[in-house]
């Protein structure tokens, strides 16, 4: 009774989205389901609750993302992915929540970080890019695999100019390099974080700090890289050197470079695409891990972008 509790959701909400989604009507009964409507709107609902069931026995929370995603599963016919997907654990929080995939694209996203010494990932906004390699970096570090983490981002404004804001230049990129700051604390705690930060086993700096160095035993992960110019992602990826693994992410539809700068990335995932130890994933909105209104927006702007013949800059 607790699954179907947590199945159906609140006063049902869970099961009404579903109806409505597939012209089903469905109600429990003392004997199980039940579900009116066509044949094959009847099969589909079935076939979501069940991956719905699945999911909820992996401690998943069942709400109108995750109902989103499995009947995206069940209209492409992939809906036994739904164990596979979400088997394995990535990383634990500092307050203890287990981090999962919570789409096959993101697991494909984990399994090549973890076969490949470069991995570029190119995905829409909500899709987990930083957030799930910060979660494998911060594992390999734990697990002593590495001795340090980098994070790394272009300092390139979106609508403000650096030179307006306080303070000196750490100051002024700070604001810039807040999203992996939030993720660090997610997955270590403030306190543990500041530590290992003062012995200078994590650092946080702006992409410009990158030049002229050799990064050995290190998980190095530039964010935001639709931001790099050519010049830029090839300073970046000749920086590596022994032990090392790195992941570079970003989404092409968010470009802040000037009109006459163009994106490094975009350029970069189809020169090196056919080379060993270099993994290329490209994330969808179906990807999309956020409120379901994110994964609507990136739908529309997909389609705006498509009726254009080009990409909002």
């Amino acid at each position: 009774m607790d699954q179907m509790s947590g199945v159906f959701g609140s006063f049902d909400e869970n099961i009404n989205i579903i109806s409505a989604q597939t012209g089903t009507t469905i109600r429990a009964t003392e004997h199980g389901i039940c579900i009116s409507g066509t044949q094959k709107a009847a099969q589909e609902a079935a076939d979501i609750i069940e991956v719905l069931k699945k999911m909820y026995n992996k401690n998943e929370t069942i709400g109108e993302s995750t109902i989103g995603y499995a009947m995206e599963l069940v209209s492409e016919g992939h809906q036994e992915m739904v164990n596979e997907m979400m088997s394995d654990v990535v990383a634990i929080t500092s307050r203890g929540k287990q981090i999962k995939c919570k789409s096959y694209g993101q697991k494909e996203y984990i399994k090549s970080i973890k076969d490949n010494t470069v991995v570029i990932c190119v995905g829409p906004a909500g899709t987990g890019k930083t957030y799930l390699a910060m979660a494998m970096a911060v594992v390999a570090l734990k697990n002593k695999q590495i001795s340090r983490i980098i994070l790394t981002r272009p300092a390139v404004e979106a609508g403000e100019k650096l030179g307006f804001l306080p303070g000196d230049l750490q100051n002024k990129v700070d604001p810039y390099l807040r999203p992996l700051y939030d993720a660090l604390y997610d997955f270590m705690g403030a306190e543990a974080y500041a530590r290992l930060s003062e012995k200078g086993v994590i650092e946080v700096a702006p992409l410009a700090y990158m030049r002229g160095r050799t990064l050995n035993d290190a998980f190095i992960i530039l964010d935001e890289a639709q931001n790099c110019t050519m010049e830029q992602m090839k300073m970046f990826l000749t920086r590596f050197g022994e032990n090392s693994k790195v992941v570079v992410t970003g989404d092409i539809t968010q470009i802040d470079l000037p009109k006459e700068r163009s994106s490094g990335l975009k350029k970069v995932t189809s020169i090196l695409k056919n080379i060993d130890h270099i993994g290329i994933v490209n994330l969808t909105n179906k990807d999309v891990v956020r409120h379901p209104l994110v994964k609507n927006i990136v739908k529309a702007f997909e389609k705006y972008e498509n009726r254009r013949g080009n990409t909002i800059v």
